[in-house]
């Protein structure tokens, strides 16, 4: 059983960058973001994968958000620059053994985080 702590998000104008932040109880190869905008199904934002520090991203977010983790703190983060109101959901932090953009393939899941941009 991994735990996963999320922190960051809340309420922020258009054009602002915020900081997500996730730290698991030990460590998982696979590290991902997903995100869920109500009445929409969960969406793949992006991963790291292993120690290698491979990313991927959804085509969404690219060029604006980066993903990065700390190993040693077996936690990852989401930085998201240039927030368009599109991006407001529920932030999910998941970890797995493989990568994938299914939320399927992802063994643990956060609480979640609520992040809402303004227009």
């Amino acid at each position: 059983q991994v735990q996963l702590v999320e922190s960051g998000g809340g309420l922020v104008q258009a054009g602002d960058s915020v900081r997500l932040s996730c730290a698991a109880s030990s460590s998982t190869y696979v590290m991902g973001w997903f995100r869920q905008a109500p009445g929409k199904e969960r969406e793949f934002v992006a991963a790291t994968i292993g120690t290698s520090a491979v990313t991927a991203y959804g085509d969404s977010v690219k060029g604006r958000f980066t993903i990065s983790r700390d190993n040693a703190k077996n936690t990852v983060y989401l930085q998201m620059n240039s927030l368009k109101p599109e991006d407001t959901a529920v932030y999910y932090c998941a970890v797995g053994g493989r990568y994938s953009r299914r939320t399927a393939d992802y063994d643990y899941w956060g609480q979640g985080t609520q992040l809402t941009v303004s227009s």
